[in-house]
């Protein structure tokens, strides 16, 4: 039975023979049959173009996104994303050491834009708690790692450090689930922070951040639909419903390209279920640390309640002792009274 993707994409096996070629290679049905009765459905939705493929997977992000292979095409998201234009020249390595920890990210790379700054795009399948603090930590990371490259470059040339050379870096997350403070902005789904002076003074300070809550995403363009090519590239990574495929192509048909390259990928099944089983095994893993996590954040709060209910329960005492002696002092004025 053929599907409402297949007329688009005519390279899309079907769900029997997908089932079949599996079958046929041990090493694949050892694969898929390790898997969970809901994770083998979605492999064979996605394969079979029931929906479609879920390109917030790391894997699958950086094979139709590779900049070394296609900058363009990250270079008009993040264009779109900031607001001007920029192009994305290298993905950089991430170094050991890192400030911040990577559990709950489901992709993050770094790539060196043009004019030489920086800028990491992370999405995070659980929104963290305090994502302000953690953002700027990453960004402070960014921001002194490029600064000692710097002075270790001029060291060794022997010349005085030139902070002018110091280029701005920029951090953007993508949230699949934001965290409670986004859901105060309902009709928002892209939020861009900056440092500016309440006195009206400019410097040129070099951190920015960009958070898209995709969730929040999702419900907007349920009620309005595709109006601008940043929602065709959020809906592209971020919805799967054949639905909203035929809407990208729709308003935007140099999109379908990058949907045939998906469908091409998913073909070789050999390597599209060694991505899928690491996708599964890193999001099993955010899913334990985000539980551990949200664990030790209730028993924060509830250590928070019991120190603030000692030191309530402290001072009543103290205030009670207190009226004690006004009360034995009184009293022995009465007794001296009487004699």
């Amino acid at each position: 039975m053929s599907t409402k993707l297949q007329s688009y994409f005519p390279m899309i096996r079907s769900r029997d023979e997908i089932m079949g070629l599996i079958q046929g290679t041990p090493a694949l049905l050892d694969a898929f049959q390790s898997w969970k009765s809901e994770q083998q459905k979605e492999f064979l939705d996605f394969c079979s173009g029931v929906r479609g493929v879920k390109l917030l997977y790391d894997s699958f992000f950086k094979a139709i996104m590779d900049p070394e292979r296609d900058p363009a095409r990250l270079s008009d998201l993040l264009s779109l994303l900031m607001n001007r234009n920029v192009s994305v020249v290298a993905v950089l390595p991430h170094e050991g050491g890192r400030v911040t920890p990577e559990t709950l990210v489901v992709m993050d790379i770094i790539v060196r834009l043009e004019d030489g700054s920086l800028t990491t795009v992370e999405v995070q399948k659980y929104g963290y708690a305090f994502p302000g603090q953690r953002a700027a930590c990453y960004s402070a990371d960014m921001l002194l790692r490029q600064y000692k490259k710097l002075r270790d470059s001029f060291s060794r040339e022997k010349k005085q450090m030139n902070y002018r050379t110091v280029k701005p870096v920029y951090t953007i997350v993508l949230y699949e689930s934001s965290p409670s403070e986004f859901h105060k902005y309902p009709d928002t789904y892209l939020h861009h922070f900056r440092q500016t002076a309440d006195t009206g003074l400019e410097l040129e300070l070099l951190e920015e951040y960009f958070f898209i809550p995709l969730d929040i995403m999702k419900e907007i363009l349920q009620n309005r639909g595709i109006k601008s090519r940043l929602d065709a590239w959020l809906a592209f990574l971020a919805l799967d419903g054949p639905e909203w495929i035929e809407a990208v192509i729709a308003a935007y048909p140099e999109f379908r390209p990058m949907y045939e390259e998906v469908y091409e990928m998913c073909r070789n099944l050999e390597r599209v279920m060694e991505m899928y089983s690491k996708e599964l095994q890193e999001l099993d893993r955010n899913t334990v640390q985000y539980m551990i996590d949200e664990m030790q954040e209730t028993i924060n709060r509830k250590d928070a309640v019991i120190e603030d209910q000692s030191e309530q329960l402290a001072q009543f005492k103290q205030l009670l002792e207190e009226q004690n002696r006004q009360i034995r002092s009184l009293q022995s004025q009465i007794n001296q009274g009487k004699k």
